[in-house]
């Protein structure tokens, strides 16, 4: 996809107050609409270590309760500002490379690598992952871990990477056997519908399904996400989860001591950003390169 797009320390600057700003409309909606959500990942952590962004983060993840996470797909187009905020999600006829929904801004461009040949919303995005019921007994749990990885490849429609060979290979071979795309979403319909069913309230714990096979493996309290409390982050209130510190150790461990230096640098791959201008002036250029707008 040619070379790596870099961003200045102003522009990285420029993009996380950019991420800011949908952060807190989204918060601020959520409110309006009784949904339930909080910050997760490196958002968490920022608000805990540096009262806002990583320094060298570039975006923000929420976790919201499976209950909350629908009923948000079903009010967004009625009740948000959809000319500046669209709500992406998976489905039959849209396919992301990816496992979950967001909220992407319509009048900026973020271009990530995996997804530059996808003709679909580039805006900057605020991810959200889904927090669903850990199931109590141990056979429903691991047939909750079958459903979550057919999911993630049928859903991705990508080979999982960095997760060791057997879930590589399998990846691989899952994909070949199946090439039909109608068929993939059937599958990955079903196995969504069948790894979410245990419901939060029937669990003791929580556990998240959409980020990857290494954190489907992990198991939080559902007591850490019985409510939300609010911290500052860049000078606004944001909700975190109460029981922040389990949920944060589990996930990460030592989440207070910063990395090595080699490792301070932001993860997404980006084939191009422009925080000024809407994405579908790049198609052909940037996205979907050869083809028209």
């Amino acid at each position: 996809m040619g070379k790596k797009y870099e961003f200045s320390k102003e522009k990285l600057r420029q993009l996380q107050l950019k991420s800011l700003e949908m952060a807190v409309y989204f918060r601020d909606f959520c409110k309006e609409n009784n949904l339930k959500f909080f910050l997760c990942g490196g958002g968490c952590i920022g608000a805990l270590r540096h009262k806002g962004f990583i320094p060298w983060d570039d975006d923000i993840d929420v976790f919201m309760p499976r209950d909350d996470y629908e009923k948000l797909g079903e009010i967004w187009a009625k009740n948000a500002d959809t000319d500046q905020f669209s709500y992406c999600r998976p489905d039959e006829k849209h396919h992301y490379k990816s496992l979950f929904a967001t909220i992407n801004d319509n009048n900026t461009t973020f271009i990530k690598t995996h997804q530059a040949d996808l003709d679909i919303n580039h805006g900057i995005v605020l991810d959200i992952l889904p927090l669903d019921g850990y199931p109590n007994s141990s056979v429903a749990r691991v047939c909750q871990l079958f459903w979550a990885l057919t999911y993630s490849i049928f859903c991705a429609q990508m080979v999982p990477t960095n997760h060791g060979v057997m879930v590589n290979l399998l990846g691989r071979l899952a994909l070949k056997c199946v090439p039909s795309k109608k068929v993939r979403y059937k599958i990955w319909s079903f196995a969504e519908k069948q790894m979410s069913k245990y419901k939060i309230s029937n669990c003791d714990n929580i556990t998240e399904l959409c980020s990857g096979p290494h954190y489907m493996m992990k198991k939080y309290p559902k007591s850490a996400f019985k409510k939300a409390i609010y911290v500052d982050f860049e000078g606004e209130l944001m909700p975190i989860p109460n029981g922040y510190d389990d949920y944060l150790r589990t996930a990460f461990g030592d989440y207070m001591k910063l990395p090595p230096k080699q490792e301070q640098v932001a993860h997404h791959d980006v084939v191009f950003c422009d925080l000024s201008n809407g994405y579908e002036k790049y198609k052909g250029i940037y996205y979907c390169r050869g083809e028209k707008k």
